[in-house]
């Protein structure tokens, strides 16, 4: 899982420190270089170790994968790969590319392919998300210009997956200086190539005028990029507001209104979304969140619409489904539970706890306040809750050993605009699904495992209704981001959580 570290939610700005009163500059019109910024110090350039989205940002420019997602039209379109077929339900069959070449000048071909996807697959590799490579088995060179995939299991996220997700490194060098290697001077095909690092504080990349003829990502309109890392968001915001600065994401919702005025700035509803996990099946704990009346008075009893304006603004909307609308396959035409303190009183009666019950939830990526909202509508009806703030790899830990009966964080979906990316990790049967519904990990499963886009709808649907149904959720909200940009640029922001510089211009 891609964990959202949220930024805090600060107090005013000192705006008469931001030098509001002189106009934005050009910034990086000028000498054609995009200035951007990140809060978080970008990890270590090896995709698959990464886990936050500035490093990967960054990978994307550097490298392509076989295949591409073209978000805006939803449409999967060929990368290094020309085409690609499913032979059977676990083989995959691809066509490359000629002519592709790597920034350090060497020649494309399957043993890239066969080498970057078997190494990595490996367990000793230690790639960062076992979903992302676990569905391969092996990877077989057919010809210099032809792969196949053998998967180890059906698995209907396999071309999401291969959109970028999984890039091809340059074969001969990745064998000669390993991740680390990769890491420290990163060799790809992408539409930049990396010219300087200063790691986790400053980067720099140059548009690869080599960058193949075909390319999905096209030949970039900017010819230069420089990333920093810079911690305070007024020190960011100062540099917007001086023209030194292009590109700044992740901007609170109060900053974000009152810079409105001098920058441009940008809202776009991310993949990402908000909810609380009810344990069903504790390993055996006798939580009352097993009582399918507790879990329906609990989502009866939070102000969620409150709490999306009080706190997420923006395109953030109050979510049904356990699941991202954006997503393929997240039915919507499932139960809804109103705010309705009085109906979650009684439900709780005819549960059996009329004086209340007490309930520990861990919180975690999430703020505070937001945490303190939801405890606080739940004590109103009775449901005493304790707090307690946990690290997201700590609160995971206590919630996959069932010693938690409810577990309030985000998830991202890998950035996938496919619900096989969450439903299957929370209600397929893994160590996330505090539930085993074997009614819903079979609907799962099905979906899953199916090619035939229909059908795959049609069991998801099944299982989201049941997930509503049962309340074996409550879906809080999806995630919204703010990006500041200098007057000069054109910048999209894709629900994905994924800049794509590579789209940018200058107006």
């Amino acid at each position: 899982m891609i964990r959202f570290r949220i930024a805090a939610l600060a107090g005013a700005i000192a705006f008469a420190s931001l030098g509001l009163s002189a106009p934005p500059a050009q910034a990086g019109k000028a000498d054609d270089t995009l200035n951007a910024a990140f809060a978080l110090e970008p990890e270590a350039l090896d995709t698959y170790k990464i886990a936050g989205r500035e490093g990967l940002i960054l990978a994307r420019h550097i490298y392509d994968g076989l295949l591409y997602k073209d978000l805006d039209s939803g449409e999967i379109k060929p990368a290094l790969a020309k085409a690609w077929r499913f032979v059977d339900p676990t083989t995959m069959e691809f066509d490359l590319r000629e002519g592709v070449v790597f920034h350090n000048g060497a020649k494309f071909t399957a043993d890239d392919v066969v080498y970057t996807l078997n190494t990595v697959l490996d367990p000793n590799y230690g790639t960062r998300f076992r979903i992302a490579v676990d569905w391969i088995e092996k990877v077989e060179k057919v010809s210099d210009f032809q792969v196949r995939i053998k998967m180890a299991k059906p698995f209907a996220g396999a071309v999401e997956m291969l959109a970028d997700a999984l890039p091809i490194y340059p074969a001969a060098y990745f064998k000669e200086v390993g991740s680390a290697g990769m890491a420290a001077k990163p060799v790809g095909t992408g539409p930049y190539k990396l010219t300087e690092m200063t790691p986790g504080i400053r980067y720099a990349f140059e548009r690869f005028d080599g960058h193949y003829a075909g390319s999905p990502k096209g030949k970039p309109a900017i010819g230069k990029i420089v990333v920093r890392t810079i911690p305070e968001l007024n020190t960011q915001f100062a540099e917007l507001l001086a023209g030194k600065l292009d590109w700044s994401w992740r901007i609170p919702p109060d900053q974000a209104a009152r810079l409105a005025s001098r920058i441009q700035i940008v809202n776009g509803p991310i993949m990402r979304i908000a909810y609380v996990g009810l344990a069903v099946n504790a390993k055996g704990k006798d939580y009352p969140t097993k009582n399918l009346l507790v879990r329906r008075a609990i989502n009866h009893a939070v102000n969620r619409e409150a709490i999306v304006k009080a706190f997420a603004g923006g395109a953030s909307q109050v979510l049904n489904a356990a699941c991202n609308p954006k997503q393929f396959g997240c039915a919507q035409d499932v139960a809804t539970y109103a705010y309705d303190p009085a109906k979650a009183k009684a439900l709780l009666t005819e549960a059996g706890f009329a004086n209340g019950v007490d309930i520990e939830m861990v919180f975690a990526a999430m703020p505070r306040p937001v945490a303190e909202a939801v405890a606080s509508d739940l004590a109103k009806v009775g449901i005493r809750v304790t707090l307690n703030e946990q690290q997201y790899a700590a609160g995971v830990q206590k919630w996959r050993a069932g010693e938690l009966p409810a577990f309030f964080t985000n998830w991202g979906s890998y950035g996938t605009g496919d619900v096989a990316f969450i439903i299957s990790n929370f209600f397929g049967g893994g160590a996330d699904d505090l539930v085993q519904d074997k009614e819903v990990i079979d609907l799962v499963t099905v979906a899953d495992t199916a090619q035939d886009r229909t059908l795959r709808q049609e069991n998801y649907a099944k299982a989201l209704k049941k997930i509503a149904d049962q309340a074996y959720w409550l879906p809080m909200y999806d995630f919204n981001i703010n990006y500041g940009l200098s007057s000069s640029l054109v910048f999209k922001p894709h629900p994905d959580e994924f800049a794509r510089w590579w789209l940018s211009s200058w107006k």
